[in-house]
C-alpha cells in the first residue's frame, strides 16, 4: 500500500471509530441550493450543535431568529424540547412558521446555567426531533457538552442567543463549539400588488460553518411547512444570469 493510501485508511478508520461519517453524512437540508450548497453535506448537520441570533439587539430581530429555529424543528421529526427563561414565546407565530403546537414541549428555567443543564439533558435522551435553548452567554465548555451530547443521539441542538442588556451581546464574537452560527435580520416584506403586507422577509447570514463557507441571504420566511424560500425577483435574476453563462460559454 502507498504511503498516501495507507493515510487515507487511517483517517477513514478513525472517522468510523469516532461516528464523524454518520454524522456529517446526516444533515437537514433547506430545500434551497443556495443555502444547503453552503454547508458540508448539503444541509444543516444533524447530531450537532447550531447558534441562531438576531440581526440586531431589538425584539423584532430576535423574534425572526426564534422564528428561524421554530423552521428548521419544525422539519425534523418527533417532539421539540424548548428551553426558555423568559415566558414571552408567541406559540401562534411559532405555529405559522411550521412547529405546531402539539409537539412542543415549553421548559422555563431561571437562568442560562439551568437552560444549558436542560438542553443537554434533551438533547442525551435521543427521542426528541430537535432542543432549542435560548441563552445569553454560550461558553466553550458549555457549548462543548451540548456538542457531545447532540452527537451521541443524532438530535439537532440549537442555541437561540438572547440579551437582556446590550453589552451581553458582545458574547455572540467569543468562538464556541457550534457547527454553524447564524444571524438573522428582519427586512421589508414582499410588496403586494393590492394593499396588504406580504411575505416577510429576512437576511441570513451564516457567520461560521465549520468546513464550510460564510455567505448572507436574502430570503422570505418560514411558511406552514418550515421552509424558506428565494424572492421570485431573486430567482428570476439568477435564472437570467444562468442563461448569459450559457449563451456567452457557447
Amino acid at each position: 500500500m502507498r504511503p498516501g493510501s495507507a493515510l487515507e485508511f487511517l483517517r477513514a478508520e478513525v472517522r468510523r471509530i469516532e461516528g464523524k461519517d454518520r454524522r456529517l453524512s446526516s444533515v437537514l437540508p433547506f430545500g434551497l441550493s443556495e443555502l444547503d450548497s453552503r454547508l458540508p453535506g448539503g444541509g444543516l448537520a444533524l447530531g450537532a450543535l447550531h447558534e441562531i441570533a438576531g440581526g440586531g439587539n431589538g425584539a423584532i430581530d430576535g423574534a425572526a431568529a426564534a422564528l428561524f429555529s421554530a423552521g428548521i424543528a419544525a422539519r425534523t421529526k418527533g417532539k421539540v424540547l424548548w428551553c426558555i427563561t423568559r415566558p414571552d414565546l408567541f406559540a401562534p407565530a411559532i405555529e405559522q412558521a411550521g412547529l405546531a403546537s402539539d409537539r412542543v414541549i415549553y421548559l422555563e428555567a431561571g437562568d442560562d446555567k439551568t437552560i444549558l443543564a436542560c438542553m443537554e439533558e434533551g438533547l442525551r435522551h435521543g427521542g426528541l426531533g430537535a432542543v432549542i435553548g435560548e441563552v445569553a452567554r454560550l461558553s466553550m465548555t458549555a457549548s462543548r457538552r451540548l456538542q457531545l451530547a447532540a452527537e451521541g443521539t443524532g438530535s439537532i441542538g440549537i442555541a437561540v442567543r438572547r440579551w437582556r442588556r446590550q453589552t451581553e451581546a458582545a458574547d455572540f464574537g467569543q468562538p464556541t463549539a457550534a457547527v454553524t452560527r447564524w444571524r438573522v435580520s428582519v427586512l421589508p416584506s414582499t410588496a403586494l400588488p393590492v394593499p396588504g403586507v406580504g411575505r416577510h422577509r429576512w437576511l441570513v447570514e451564516l457567520i461560521r460553518a465549520r468546513a464550510g463557507e460564510s455567505a448572507d441571504f436574502e430570503l422570505e420566511a418560514c411558511d406552514d411547512s418550515g421552509c424558506l424560500a428565494l424572492p421570485a425577483e431573486l430567482v428570476h435574476r439568477s435564472a437570467t444570469q444562468e442563461s448569459w453563462r450559457r449563451g456567452a460559454s457557447g
